[in-house]
Order: C-alpha cells, then sequence, then structure tokens
C-alpha cells in the first residue's frame, strides 16, 4: 500500500484519500456500488448499500400520501430506475433485480388500490379491468390493509404487468414474461 501511494503521489502527482483507500481482498470490497461474489469464478453484483438505497428512493417516489397523480409519480419513477438501470444494468445477479421490480410494482398497486378508497369503487374498478365478480369480492372488502391486498389474485389481474408497461415504466429485468 505505501508503494503503491508513493508512486501516486511522487510520479502520478495525484491525491490518495487515505480513508478510502486500502489493499483487500475483492470480496471483501465495495467499489462505486458494486461488490463481487466469492465463487471460482467472481460475479460482478450490486452492493447492499446500494440497493438498500435504491429501496429507500423507491419508497420516496411512491409514497401513498405524496398527493400527486398516478402519472406523475409514475414519471419521477422511470427517471430515476432509467439512470438506475443503465448504471446498475449489467451487474450478473439477475434474481435481484427480478426482486427489485416485483418490489416496484407491489409498492404501485398497493398505492392505487388506496387511491380506489372504498370496497364498490374497488369492485367497480376491478370489474372494468376484467376481473370477475366472485374474485373482486373477495378482496374488496380485505380486513388486510394496501400493502397485504396489493399482491392478491385479483389486484395482480387487474393491474398486470402489461398495465405497468402502458404507463411507461422500464423493467429492471427484461426476462420478465
Amino acid at each position: 500500500m505505501n508503494r503503491v501511494t508513493g508512486f501516486l503521489t511522487l510520479r502520478l502527482k495525484l491525491k490518495v484519500n487515505e480513508s478510502k483507500s486500502t489493499v483487500a481482498r475483492p470480496v471483501e470490497r465495495k467499489f462505486l456500488g458494486f461488490s463481487f461474489s466469492n465463487n471460482k469464478e467472481p460475479k460482478r453484483r450490486i452492493a447492499p448499500k446500494a440497493v438498500l438505497r435504491c429501496k429507500q428512493k423507491i419508497r420516496e417516489r411512491t409514497r401513498r400520501t405524496r398527493g400527486i397523480s398516478l402519472e406523475q409519480m409514475t414519471k419521477e419513477l422511470v427517471a430515476y430506475l432509467r439512470d438506475w438501470k443503465s448504471y446498475f444494468g449489467f451487474c450478473q445477479t439477475p434474481s435481484l433485480l427480478q426482486q427489485l421490480d416485483q418490489r416496484i410494482r407491489h409498492r404501485l398497486r398497493s398505492m392505487i388500490w388506496k387511491q380506489w378508497k372504498r370496497g364498490k369503487q374497488r369492485c367497480g374498478k376491478r370489474r372494468q379491468r376484467g376481473v370477475g365478480k366472485a374474485l373482486g369480492a373477495q378482496t374488496a372488502g380485505s380486513p388486510h390493509g394496501p400493502w397485504g391486498v396489493a399482491n392478491s389474485p385479483a389486484v395482480s389481474l387487474a393491474l398486470p404487468l402489461a398495465y405497468f408497461d402502458s404507463l411507461g415504466l422500464p423493467r429492471l429485468f427484461d426476462g420478465l414474461a
């Protein structure tokens, strides 16, 4: 470490940040939001802090109490997700991208469910979207909160992936059907 620091400062005239610089195995370090797996053939993965930060940003942008329309919320989310995907999209852990994708749609379904307000309106909105009366009635008066109902069969049928695609929401994991 001392030899490399000396070379960088004396020969290349670069300033080395001592608090960020260290010598360690690639598995133990995070670099620009990425870390590496400890397999025979290491894989590039998104660092846990970067995933947590992404979840927090998504939570901020999809709060139900923001008082903005679904279209405006989607526009803000689209801008963030496109940037995030262009940076982290080439990681080698597609399951993480798939989980984040599902989480985003779950939050949006939860928000839409909350906007539909009462059982009668909820049932009517789902009927407009092609969900049968019996299946719609099962969740219309559900005692579970918006988060619990958001991935129920009735809400998932009423708000499929194609609906979010029509809003322009990008998919983080392109392998989704």
